[in-house]
């Protein structure tokens, strides 16, 4: 099997707030429309945990404190040498004041126990539950781009 040439890292952070979770509202035309957490690339001259925070301020206008890692989601393209690592945290503790023109779509505090009745992408909706359960999680899928279908796919509690 050929090694992965090209890897992609991104950050995706749940901002908890008692008994509700910062979420955006994406519009189509921004892709992965739906509820979403913030979050984003990792750019190259910074670490993980600076760029969730920087992706988290520049959609929300917070300022998250003291992460909580919450886990590791991968997709690989074995026949495209590729793979994306999304890494999870879990914020209870933040600063700041909601932006009022927010960039990826609206802002809104939404009850933990109604967020899986919104619209979201299926891979969201998989993963949000796990950011409330004890410890960290991995998920893994693989992705064959050439006949569009996941030929592997796990999803572990570690």
């Amino acid at each position: 099997m050929e090694s992965v040439h090209k890897i992609d890292l991104y950050t995706l952070c749940i901002i908890k707030d008692g008994d509700r979770v910062l979420l955006i509202n994406r519009p189509s035309n921004r892709g992965f429309p739906g509820y979403i957490g913030p979050g984003g690339k990792v750019e190259p001259y910074e670490s993980i945990s600076e760029g969730a925070v920087r992706e988290v301020y520049e959609e929300t206008g917070l300022i998250v404190k003291n992460l909580i890692y919450k886990g590791v989601t991968e997709w690989i393209d074995i026949k495209k040498n590729y793979r994306s690592m999304v890494f999870n945290y879990l914020a209870t503790e933040y600063e700041g004041e909601l932006l009022q023109n927010p960039p990826e779509g609206g802002l809104s505090w939404v009850p933990i126990k109604e967020a899986l009745n919104l619209p979201m992408q299926p891979w969201f909706k998989e993963r949000f539950p796990l950011f409330f359960q004890e410890g960290t999680f991995e998920i893994f899928s693989e992705w064959d781009s050439e006949e569009k279908i996941t030929t592997k796919h796990h999803v572990k509690n570690l």
